[in-house]
């Protein structure tokens, strides 16, 4: 059973995934790969339990970042899967593990209201984008956006 390092959990006001391991290399990944490589990779929850994998990666056009990642808890087949929004910055991927951490317990995640596969929410509510985020402690990543955009660019 592995359990999340405390040294892997992203920052609060992180926008982004970690990535931990010594994945590196040449060519894509780990800083910059195609999203559908990271379908169907598990995940792991902070006391250790398996508690599903990615199946989505939802990206905000508009933006040009990740919004969320949709995790699909249960089932068979994808068949009466439990999905879930996790904040990008909630996840860590651990390249040497093949597998994401998410800093939350498998109860919390379980207890998530989640969504099931014909009633998607809408990230553009911000009410519930920012539930989501709240959720799992995390600042919006359209709130980061914002910081930078209002920030004299002397401050670069």
């Amino acid at each position: 059973m592995t359990i999340l390092d405390p040294k892997m959990q992203p920052q609060t006001g992180s926008t982004g995934a970690n990535i931990v391991g010594g994945g590196v290399g040449d060519g894509p990944g780990p800083d910059v790969m195609a999203a559908s490589t990271l379908d169907g990779t598990k995940v792991m929850s902070s006391d250790g339990e398996h508690v599903g994998k990615i199946s989505d990666i939802m990206l905000d056009v508009r933006s040009g970042r990740i919004a969320y990642a949709v995790l699909a808890e249960g089932g068979f087949l994808g068949m009466g899967s439990k999905l879930h929004a996790i904040p990008w910055s909630a996840l860590t991927l651990d390249t040497d593990e093949k597998c994401f951490f998410v800093d939350v317990t498998a109860e919390r995640i379980k207890n998530e209201p989640g969504f099931d596969k014909d009633r998607w929410p809408s990230m553009a509510d911000a009410q519930w984008g920012t539930t989501v985020h709240q959720y799992y402690n995390r600042d919006p990543y359209w709130s980061a956006t914002r910081d930078v955009i209002g920030r004299d660019m002397t401050d670069i």
